[in-house]
């Protein structure tokens, strides 16, 4: 009842990760990134403890396939669990419980990854890499929100879907961006409304904290 994707820019440095689900708060559950270190997608009766974990073995020097390993082997109930991670050199890995309902699938591109459970059809993976990998020169935020709205496109979950989100991470130990939809009858369209309104104002937020004598706003 999920599909995500992380991804790369390639030519600044960011990582990014989109989600959406029939249930609420996807925002705080499934997406965990780190600025030039990479990111984790933990999902299906999903363990936000993963989450974090994923991302200090990351830091610590462990490839998305390392990382993947590690958490596999470090919970017990591992065959509940969706898991995806990038890592600092675009690097990608996934894993799939045996526990998790159909249809479910994964699909790799150039920096990316993405993953779904509990789905209509098991091309979803495949259509959000390809709407993400499609347009290389695009802010990271627009190509996310294709994949996201590629994946609805294809047939998405068999629920109506009320919860998404976008986290980007660049160069601050804050986010990027964090923008969450909960309870709304279209969560893709509502997001990438909200990333349109947003994303004239992401350098300027990040002067604001980093050097606020030069920063427009109050």
């Amino acid at each position: 009842m999920t599909f995500s994707l992380i991804g790369r820019c390639a030519r600044s440095g960011q990582f990014g990760a989109v989600a959406t689900t029939s249930g609420l708060s996807i925002g705080s559950r499934v997406p965990f990134l780190a600025p030039k270190v990479g990111g984790v997608l933990t999902q299906h009766r999903t363990d936000p403890r993963l989450g974090p974990r994923g991302v200090e073995l990351l830091r610590s020097g462990c490839s998305a396939q390392e990382t993947i390993a590690a958490l596999e082997a470090s919970t017990p109930y591992h065959g509940y669990r969706q898991l995806a991670a990038i890592d600092a050199a675009g690097r990608t890995a996934h894993f799939h419980g045996a526990r998790v309902k159909p249809a479910h699938n994964d699909a790799h591109g150039a920096d990316c990854v993405a993953i779904g459970n509990i789905l209509v059809s098991d091309q979803i993976p495949a259509a959000m890499v390809a709407a993400f990998v499609a347009e290389p020169e695009r802010h990271l935020g627009d190509r996310l929100i294709a994949a996201l709205k590629a994946g609805e496109d294809a047939g998405g979950e068999g629920r109506p879907l009320v919860s998404a989100v976008m986290l980007i991470v660049h160069e601050e130990s804050f986010p990027y961006a964090d923008l969450r939809i909960d309870n709304d009858p279209d969560p893709i369209g509502a997001l990438s409304r909200l990333w349109d309104l947003y994303s004239p104002n992401l350098d300027e937020y990040v002067l604001r904290a980093v050097d606020p004598d030069n920063a427009r706003g109050g």
